[in-house]
């Protein structure tokens, strides 16, 4: 039972790295890159889907994101959800697709971005040791409960701290190479 607390504990912390690794890829940093649209909600006959369910995004060019829908028609409304998400983009719709040139970072936006990137990098932290919390709290009801020994527990919470230690040098070593992806743009 105190393995498969360990495991489940473990297994939120992984999600809180891909998570962190999710907003890492949305971070606009003067390259193209699918993952800054494709998440973006557009409302389509009259339900809102994510834009990668209505078109095919491309990236023609380094700095360029070509967004061609399945539908015509659904041009106008993939435009303004662009619009709408506030990402600082200016969408060119030529009647078949819609094209998002990236500009040039300036140093003002790239100390933004590293700001991003740190507070991104201590959600994912507290993720961590939010798990790290609930996977110390039922070992200690169960160790209350004589389920396991105290011995167990200081033997657990070990093992629930190295996997703690291994997880946020996975965080730090992230931010670092994503602020020096920010800087050296």
């Amino acid at each position: 039972m105190s393995d498969q607390l360990i495991n489940d504990a473990k297994a939120k912390m992984e999600n809180a790295i891909s998570y962190l690794n999710e907003e890492y890829g949305k971070l606009q940093m003067g390259r193209a890159n699918t993952a800054l649209v494709e998440s973006i909600m557009v409302e389509s006959f009259g339900a809102v889907m994510p834009l990668k369910g209505l078109a095919s995004i491309s990236i023609p060019e380094s700095n360029q994101i070509a967004i061609q829908p399945w539908n015509r028609d659904q041009l106008p409304n993939i435009e303004k959800a662009i619009t709408n998400a506030n990402l600082g983009f200016n969408p060119q719709n030529d009647g078949t697709v819609i094209r998002i040139i990236l500009q040039p970072l300036t140093e003002e936006r790239r100390k933004e971005l590293v700001k991003l990137v740190h507070q991104y990098s201590e959600d994912a932290r507290i993720s961590i040791r939010n798990a790290r919390h609930d996977a110390l709290a039922h070992l200690k009801t169960m160790q209350k409960e004589k389920e396991i020994s105290e011995d167990e527990l200081s033997k657990r919470e070990k093992e629930l701290q190295d996997i703690v230690d291994d997880f946020n040098k996975k965080i730090e070593e992230a931010a670092k190479h994503k602020e020096q992806d920010v800087m050296t743009v």
